[in-house]
């Protein structure tokens, strides 16, 4: 099978060398159980996911854990978070670095559960699917139009699936099984049309009045599944930057998938192909762009509080964010033919902030990059260079 090598695992490394638990959340099949493994070849692994294991976990957790004195790997911990609690008295009781490693697919509930059970005890890392260097570092260079198809899930490469049917089975064994673990959906082929939905508003405002309308259900229901899509690491609400800048700012947040290949196979495109002249073919590039710069601040061991900048006067900037002292905004544009009017919002913004030094990019699809006044022009695969620098 290709190993990958993944750009998180110095990260991890670090942090099980300063903290008695480390924490692992990310999406399922992101590739965890295969960096915890790898990571920690002498530890123990469970996975909570297996009936008989979790039986034991549940019914005496201090027997479970006692089978374990120098810590193990505890997959899909969210099956049974009542561990967790017991975790911390045994971690404060030895204090050792590096005892537990915890991985996990809920991210809303479980992130409380363990800042609950183990503030102060835990580092909390993020692994989302490959990212471009990832790839290009695994010799698994593709063209765009491929790599928004093919999207970034490891299995995908490690074991050449073909998209299609990873993504319609991810559907079925992964999304629609933690849907009804999570909450009690009556109609899944109507959660499926609201996924399908959901995908055709990728890089635009999140409207839940229109979602409902379009499905004949509630504002109060498209909220809950919209929450729940975050909560299972499929799509990310991506909000509003405010700071004092003087204007009437939308206050809606934008929408985006985890992976753009999730986000093509529900929006019904089967080829590599049919990208060509699809016409939400930009949103879907400003989708991975955004995806690249999260996962290069994730696999840093960063948080990644992104936003983009919408005002009543039409100023829009796809991407904005605090890095170090640096406000960085970036405009993203699927073309491969530079223009300098692609430049006219980052010009605009910059009048606005005076808070803080900016720099600003813009990334897209030609291979020519350059200075351009006050702002750099980068190819979309040296995307991670705005965090590097």
């Amino acid at each position: 099978m290709l190993q990958i090598e993944r750009a998180l695992l110095p990260e991890l490394l670090r942090s099980a060398s300063s903290y008695p638990v480390v924490s692992l959340l990310g999406p399922r099949q992101s590739g965890k159980t295969t960096l915890v493994k790898t990571a920690f070849p002498n530890k123990p692994y469970l996975s909570l996911e297996d009936p008989d294991v979790r039986s034991f976990a549940i019914e005496d957790p201090r027997q479970f854990l006692a089978q374990y004195p120098d810590g193990a790997i505890l997959d899909e911990v969210q099956r049974v978070p009542t561990l967790l609690s017991y975790i911390q008295g045994i971690v404060d009781e030895q204090n050792r670095p590096g005892l537990f490693i915890l991985s996990g697919s809920h991210q809303l509930s479980l992130q409380a559960e363990i800042s609950q059970s183990l503030a102060g005890r835990t580092g909390i890392l993020h692994l989302m699917p490959l990212s471009l260097a990832e790839l290009k570092a695994a010799s698994l260079e593709q063209s765009l139009d491929q790599q928004l198809f093919y999207g970034f899930y490891p299995r995908i490469y490690q074991h050449h699936i073909e998209p299609q049917r990873f993504y319609r089975d991810y559907l079925q064994t992964y999304v629609e099984r933690d849907v009804k673990m999570m909450i009690n959906i009556k109609d899944l082929d109507q959660f499926r049309r609201f996924l399908n939905l959901a995908a055709t508003r990728i890089g635009q405002l999140v409207d839940y009045s229109s979602l409902a309308n379009d499905l004949g259900l509630s504002r109060h229901t498209i909220k809950e599944w919209i929450s729940l899509l975050k909560a299972s690491f499929i799509i990310t609400a991506l909000p509003p930057y405010f700071e004092n800048l003087g204007k009437r700012i939308i206050k809606s947040s934008k929408l985006y998938f985890t992976d753009v290949g999730l986000a093509c196979h529900l929006l019904g495109i089967r080829t590599a192909e049919h990208l060509a002249n699809h016409p939400l073919r930009g949103y879907l590039f400003e989708n991975l762009v955004v995806n690249e710069i999260s996962k290069s601040l994730l696999n840093r061991g960063e948080e990644a509080p992104l936003y983009f900048y919408r005002d009543s006067n039409r100023l829009e900037v796809d991407l904005v964010f605090q890095h170090g002292l640096d406000l960085i905004a970036i405009e993203i544009k699927s073309s491969q033919t530079f223009n300098k009017d692609f430049l006219n919002g980052l010009t605009r913004f910059r009048s606005l902030v005076t808070q803080h030094p900016l720099k600003s990019y813009l990334i897209y699809s030609g291979e020519h990059q350059q200075k351009v006044h006050e702002h750099q022009v980068l190819n979309y695969n040296n995307a991670a260079e705005v965090v590097e620098q």
